[in-house]
């Protein structure tokens, strides 16, 4: 029987798409002698080699691939073969370049093969020098779609190339910009321009001084899609006043270390912005009068108070009456003993959501942390650093009335081993301990609380050695503000993995081998102890 013209086209496509898959590669030669006579078949010295599913997979499923692998891996598949390199291009999203000067002549190259991305990092090292408005303008006609930018040390850009950046990058969502050399005028054209901006982080924006202060910045169109505003070391922050009144839907709000006196913006954000949820004020010039302001922000969550002495009591005691929803609190008191007992207690009284609670240089009594536990069923979380009213009778009344905490932080405190014992029977949902700088607690208090509660992480550090640690807490209790996002490092064209990875590899090891100090000390002590009771 005969075959039919569409059996034959479906064998026909079937045979040629083997061919495609499994490649057959032959070692025979005119040249080569045929052992074993004439009925020897050049098909006996054909090598099967494996098939090549790569080259079937369509373009957008190897892009997916791309996206789950590390910089550094993503580039080392770059070079296997143009259509990966064109792939990986088109698939990144995610660029961080090193902005120096140079960096002008490699623009339209790089943008060329990296035209999809929507979120670039620009960081130039202090003691070079950085791109220019030139270089900002080319980036920008290039990457119209652009969402995110972050700008650190560009100190050669000026109002002229932000004013350029803005009008073609319509689109963007966030702004992050420190240590560069533009002022207000490069600022107001971003916000008039981007009207979908909701992140603006400035840090030590150099264009704006005494001079400037004359050119208020904001609102603009962004203001009515700003949701977070975060300014870090201003010397006049002030002008960004105008911003921070205007945008009605603003839920987070970060001050820090910005000078002048910040009670007068502070009194007119409850009259303008009414959805704010997060407010951070570290080494601010703020009194109660910005507090008693505050207070009426009745959608308050999160506030930090850091080293702003002339808060007191007084001031967080409106904040806690009126602002009921709040659920963390970090205090930082600088030792200057104006919020103790009396502010604490109502916190306890009027905030019964409370779940993170972080005090920094306060000293509260068995009376307030009673009063917290009781009426804050929901705390999980407590750091209580540099107090010198918190010892074992305090850590008693939290293990006993504490039901709900998982995390606890005490560093620098009065605290010794029987203060570990008390916590070896209370709070039944503890899961992690870290004591730090409190020489009543020696190894021995510590390892019998981990051999009482096996599935309780202890973490001590006697104060012998001086940890790379910034944090108080897991919570961000101690150095809150130092955990703040850095840009990582970048490598000279297109920043990958390597570097970044190799620092953190490094400060781990450092970190790793000053913990591994702190244990072996502790364990030369247990020795020494136990042979000297031995030999008496």
């Amino acid at each position: 029987m005969g075959q039919s013209s569409s059996t034959a086209a479906v064998a026909s496509r079937r045979d040629t798409n083997l061919s495609h898959r499994f490649k057959f590669k032959s070692s025979f030669s005119a040249s080569s002698p045929i052992k074993g006579g004439g009925d020897n078949n050049a098909e006996d010295f054909m090598v099967f080699e494996a098939p090549d599913y790569i080259s079937d997979l369509p373009d957008e499923c190897l892009a997916v691939v791309f996206q789950s692998l590390s910089s550094a891996d993503r580039k080392r598949c770059s070079l296997v073969c143009s259509r990966w390199l064109m792939i990986e291009g088109q698939s990144r999203h995610r660029l961080s370049l090193n902005a120096q000067a140079d960096l002008l002549h490699s623009v339209p190259t790089l943008f060329t093969r990296f035209d999809s991305v929507t979120k670039l990092a620009l960081k130039c090292e202090r003691r070079s020098t950085s791109i220019g408005d030139e270089a900002l303008a080319m980036i920008s006609f290039r990457c119209r779609n652009l969402t995110r930018l972050k700008l650190r040390s560009c100190r050669e850009v000026t109002d002229a190339g932000m004013e350029a950046f803005a009008k073609n990058c319509r689109s963007l969502k966030k702004l992050s910009c420190g240590s560069c050399n533009f002022g207000a005028k490069g600022m107001n054209a971003i916000l008039n321009n981007c009207a979908s901006l909701e992140e603006l982080s400035v840090k030590r924006l150099r264009g704006i001084t005494d001079g400037a202060a004359a050119e208020p910045i904001g609102p603009g169109l962004a203001a009515s899609s700003l949701k977070t505003i975060c300014l870090k070391e201003l010397y006049n922050g002030q002008c960004f006043g105008p911003l921070i009144i205007g945008s009605k839907n603003l839920r987070t709000l970060k001050l820090f270390r910005c000078s002048g006196d910040w009670d007068k913006v502070l009194r007119v954000i409850p009259d303008r912005v009414s959805a704010l949820v997060e407010i951070h004020l570290e080494r601010l010039q703020v009194s109660d009068a910005g507090l008693t302001a505050l207070s009426t922000c009745l959608s308050l969550e999160i506030l930090h108070l850091v080293k702003t002495p002339e808060c007191t009591n007084f001031g967080l005691t409106l904040v806690a009456e009126q602002c009921k929803l709040l659920r963390k609190l970090h205090i930082d008191g600088w030792k200057a003993n104006h919020i103790g007992d009396d502010g604490l207690i109502a916190v306890a009284k009027h905030c019964p959501n409370l779940q993170e609670l972080v005090l920094i240089g306060v000293n509260p009594t068995k009376i307030s942390l009673e009063t917290l536990a009781s009426n804050c069923p929901n705390l999980e979380r407590l750091a209580l650093c540099g107090s010198d009213t918190v010892g074992d009778a305090e850590i008693s009344c939290i293990a006993a009335k504490c039901v709900a905490l998982k995390k606890l932080c005490i560093k620098s405190c009065l605290v010794s081993d029987e203060g570990m014992r008390a916590l070896a029977t209370g709070c039944p949902n503890l899961v992690k301990v870290k004591v730090k700088k409190c020489r009543g607690v020696t190894c021995d208090g510590a390892e019998w609380l981990r051999a009482s509660r096996e599935s309780l992480a202890v973490n001590l550090d006697s104060g012998e050695v001086e940890h790379l640690d910034a944090n108080a807490s897991d919570g961000g209790g101690g150095g809150v503000q130092a955990g703040l996002n850095q840009m990582p490092p970048v490598a000279p064209s297109i920043a990958g993995g390597s570097r970044s990875t190799a620092r953190s590899t490094s400060f781990k090891a450092r970190l790793g081998l000053l913990s591994g100090r702190g244990i072996v000390a502790c364990t030369l002590r247990r020795w020494s102890s136990g042979n000297g009771a031995s030999q008496s």
